[in-house]
This record gives structure tokens, sequence and C-alpha cells, in this order.
């Protein structure tokens, strides 16, 4: 798939997301997708009788694994896909005001002031990004245990599992999230959004 840029949308929409960031996100979703369903399958006893053929769901989990990090990789030929890591990479002065909001529990959209991403979005942004280097470098350990000792695999297993789990509860919010939010949907899947969701809820950011 092409990752150039697409063409400016109508002038009824800004546009929020290229067609390489959102090829980026749905590669990366679908891969995450694949190691938790087949994480659940190897740790829950009812799934994995249901499911059977561990052999199989083992080496599907691990290739998925080995491939999570590749279309952020890909992506970074995008132009747009890096600016948008600089985005996520730089707090200002409204992200800790809407930090401070959440934690007072002030819900007002005046309270909470934003740019292309809120404070939260590029917390989870870092965190998953961290958490996925880390499963891969235990799973690695886990992979090819000739190489290490021991208490290294059992330490990189300990590590593992437990991540594993925060991940999915991590991601079930960040997926609940995206289901109270329609027209953030409709911005990763199309690319555009509503120049009124834009300045309501993204009143720092420039198109």
């Amino acid at each position: 798939m092409s990752l150039r840029a697409e063409a400016p949308p109508a002038a009824t929409g800004v546009r929020r997301f290229t067609r390489a960031e959102r090829w980026v996100h749905r590669s990366t979703a679908l891969l995450m997708g694949v190691c938790v369903v087949t994480a659940a399958c190897l740790y829950v006893p009812e799934f994995a009788q249901l499911v059977g053929r561990r052999e199989l769901v083992v080496r599907i989990h691990e290739w998925a694994g080995l491939a999570l990090p590749v279309p952020v990789l890909a992506g970074l030929a995008s132009r747009a896909f890096r600016a948008d890591l600089r985005h996520l990479n730089r707090f200002g002065p409204y992200d800790r005001r809407w930090l401070r909001a959440v934690l007072r529990r002030d819900k007002r959209r005046e309270s909470r002031p934003a740019a292309k991403f809120n404070a939260g979005q590029k917390i989870y942004a870092a965190w998953i990004a961290g958490a996925t280097l880390v499963m891969l470098g235990t799973g690695l350990l886990m992979w090819f245990t000739h190489l290490t000792p021991i208490m290294w695999r059992t330490s990189a297993t300990f590590v593992h599992d437990w991540l594993a789990l925060t991940v999915g509860i991590v991601l079930a919010g960040h997926i609940g999230m995206a289901l109270g939010d329609p027209e953030a949907r409709r911005g990763m899947r199309t690319g555009s959004v509503s120049r009124e969701w834009a300045e309501r809820e993204h009143r720092h950011w420039r198109p």
C-alpha cells in the first residue's frame, strides 16, 4: 500500500489522518488483536479447549508479536506520520491542564484543552510503545531458550504474562473511549472530521 499523502478533503471537513497514518493504525491494531486473542487461547483453559492446536496458536502468537513493530517502522516513510509522532512526544501547558481536569474529574470541555492529540492519548501512545518493546524483548527471551540462563527465562515469563494482562486491560479502555466518540472513529476510518468537532475537542490544533 502506498504511504504517500492523500488529496485534501472537501471543504466541509478537516483532514485529520492520511492514508499512511490510518494504515499504520489498522495494521498495528490487527497484529495487537492477534497477539491478545492467541494469548487468551494459550492461558485461559476454556479458550484453549475450544480452539485446540496449541502449537499452531503459539506460532501465530510469536510471529504476530515479531511483526508488531513493522507497521510503525514502515510508517516512518510518511511525513505526516512522523509529524504525528512529534505531536505525541510533546507536552504543552494545555496538556498539564487537561491532566489536572481529569484528576479533579472535571468534564467541562473548556477544562480539557488539547491540540491534535490530548494528554491522555499522548500518555497512552508512550505507554503502549514501551509495553510493546518490553513484550517483544521478553518474548524473544522465552522463544530462544538456549541462549539465556533459566533465571532470565523465568523472569521474562513473569514480566511477559503480567504485562500482557495489563496491555489487555489498557486496550479495552482504549477501545471503550473510541466507542464513545463516533467523530474520532470517523477520523480514523475516513481520515476527515467535522470542523465543529475539531474546534470543540482539539481547539489548540492547527490543521
